[in-house]
Formats: structure tokens, sequence, C-alpha cells
């Protein structure tokens, strides 16, 4: 074991983590920075080496991911980061638009003044974004504190299963043109109807932003190579 592997496994054990947590939560974390990416492939026999721990955590971490949908075991080929094909991309903005639209409506009807403010000064995040990523990180805050304002956990529980899920899909809709206007213009809408306390409006406005994004995506899948995600 080299020092720095050491450390992060004593790293881990001094935050109270079991070796299987910790190697949970380093890979989860791998895919979501994308330093992990749909296809890379996952031996626990290296992972171990590299985060300086057995291979039982690791074989643990591995059937999490696996129950989690982050990772794929393929015949003849093993485990590795799941890659979503374009039927299941689209399972999962339906998903989205239904869980989106009811975190608008509980958010209308259960937001404090504070968690509003919150929402606006997200808001003016996403309107000073100048380019796709920085759009899509602003967009990403926003809808999680509208989650948060919905006060549901079980709704909080599910948004977070489809937020690991849409990092597998790579390049952002942010990137296709007009996208960061038109969706600076639909948050707009989703923040305004909630501060008015207008849960339908806001259910409407949640699942029209995502109906929207559904398109775009499509468009990145099917559309012309250099569309392509």
């Amino acid at each position: 074991m080299s020092p720095s592997q050491g450390s992060k496994a004593s790293t881990a054990g001094n935050a109270g983590l079991s070796r299987a947590e910790f190697v949970y939560a380093q890979l989860r974390e791998e895919i979501r920075a994308r330093r992990l990416l749909p296809g890379d492939r996952l031996r626990e026999l290296e992972l171990a080496d590299r985060l300086g721990v057995s291979r039982t955590p690791v074989r643990e971490a591995l059937k999490r991911l696996e129950s989690d949908g982050l990772i794929e075991n393929l015949p003849g080929r093993g485990l590795s980061v799941t890659q979503l094909q374009p039927a299941r991309v689209m399972e999962l903005y339906a998903m989205r638009e239904v869980l989106e639209g009811a975190a608008g409506r509980f958010a209308a009807t259960q937001a404090s003044p504070l968690e509003i403010q919150t929402l606006h000064h997200l808001l003016e995040q996403l309107a000073q974004a100048d380019t796709p990523e920085q759009a899509a990180a602003a967009n990403r805050k926003l809808h999680q504190a509208l989650v948060q304002a919905a006060h549901n956990v079980y709704l909080a529980n599910a948004f977070n299963v489809l937020a690991d899920a849409l990092v597998l899909l790579g390049t952002t809709t942010y990137s296709m043109p007009g996208r960061i206007a038109s969706g600076l213009a639909e948050n707009r809408e989703i923040v305004q109807a909630v501060e008015r306390h207008d849960p339908d409006a806001a259910e409407q406005a949640c699942r029209r932003h995502i109906r929207t994004a559904s398109q775009l995506r499509l468009q990145m899948l099917f559309g012309e190579s250099d569309k392509a995600a």
C-alpha cells in the first residue's frame, strides 16, 4: 500500500466510514465528477489496489453501485459504468417530469420565505451563466433547492436517484443553441409560480421545463453528428 493509499483508507476510518462505505462514496463521486465515464471497466483488484483496501469492501461497494444503476454487469465484459441506451434515457426523462412536477407543486405550498429567497438567488446565478457547464450547474442547484423546499423526504430520495442517473448522460442540454436563455425563462416561470404559492402553475411550469429538456436530449441522441452527446 502506497502512502497516499494508506492516507485515503485512514481518512475513511477517521470520518467514521466503513471501508465499503468509503469505496462506495469514492467511486460514486468519481462517476458524478466524470473521472469514471460510461463504459469504463471496473475491476475489483485494480480498484482495491488504487484505493488501498481489500477486495471485500470493493465487492460490497460495487454491488451497491449496481443496485443504484450507476454500474452494470454485461455478459462477457464484466462490470462497467452504465451506458444509458436511448430508450432508458427517455424513461429517465419521463420520471423526471413527474418528480419535478411534484416538487414544484409541493414547493408552492410548503416553501418558506427564506427558501423562496434562495430560489431567486439561484435564479440570478443561472442568469449570470456564460457557458453550458455554468448554466447546468446553476440549474442543478436551483432544482435541488426546489426539491428541498417541497419538504417531502420520499420525493427527495427519488430525486437523488435520478440526479445520479443524469450524470451518466454526459453533455448537458444547455450546450444546445439558445438553451441557456430558454432554460432561464422556464426556471423564472417556476420560481414565480412558487412565490405566488400557485401549485398548479408551478407543477405545469416544471413539467414544461423537463419536456423541453427531453426534446433537446432527443435531438442530441438522434440529430446530426455535430449535435450528438
